[in-house]
């Protein structure tokens, strides 16, 4: 998956992701680790860091909660990753919400993100997430409508961001 990975990380770069203003997720592994990605060591690191950061008793500094990366991928060809949030701090109950996604950018618009969230939902409910909160930019129709066609109620908008309840499990 390395080569493949390392190759949609520069389709985000190439769009403006990775730069010192990115707070995304996507946007600050790509500085921390883009540099050795493309070594084997390099990657190997990276996906265990990812792997620990789903252990609850891993230290970590204050405002950062266990999460599960999954990636969504098709043969070899990695086309996104979502990161599941064990819990939420007052932060995360405001902008950042359970889940977020990523499709890379030559992935998208093929149904990837809709099939990624609700493959994450039973994953979510087996953390103890009965409701998912899930938030997207104001601008971002596709997103908005991911998140609705799995059954996202929304609730609110605070500054950019529109805020949705997703159940993780069927009704």
């Amino acid at each position: 998956m390395r080569e493949s990975y390392v190759a949609a990380m520069a389709e985000f770069q190439a769009e403006g992701r990775g730069g010192p203003d990115d707070q995304t997720v996507i946007g600050a592994e790509i500085r921390r680790y883009g540099p050795t990605w493309h070594t084997r060591e390099g990657f190997a690191r990276y996906v265990r860091d990812l792997r620990a950061e789903a252990e609850a008793d891993r230290p970590r500094p204050a405002g950062i909660v266990p999460a599960t990366t999954l990636w969504w991928v098709e043969g070899a060809e990695y086309l996104g990753r979502l990161a599941i949030r064990h819990r939420l701090t007052p932060k995360l109950l405001d902008v950042g919400g359970h889940i977020g996604y990523d499709v890379r950018p030559s992935a998208r618009r093929r149904g990837h993100a809709t099939a990624m969230l609700r493959a994450a939902l039973p994953i979510a409910a087996g953390l103890g997430i009965d409701r998912a909160l899930i938030t997207c930019d104001v601008d971002n129709l596709g997103s908005r409508k991911v998140i609705e066609a799995c059954g996202g109620e929304f609730e609110d908008q605070r500054g950019v961001k529109l805020r949705f309840w997703v159940p993780t499990s069927p009704a």
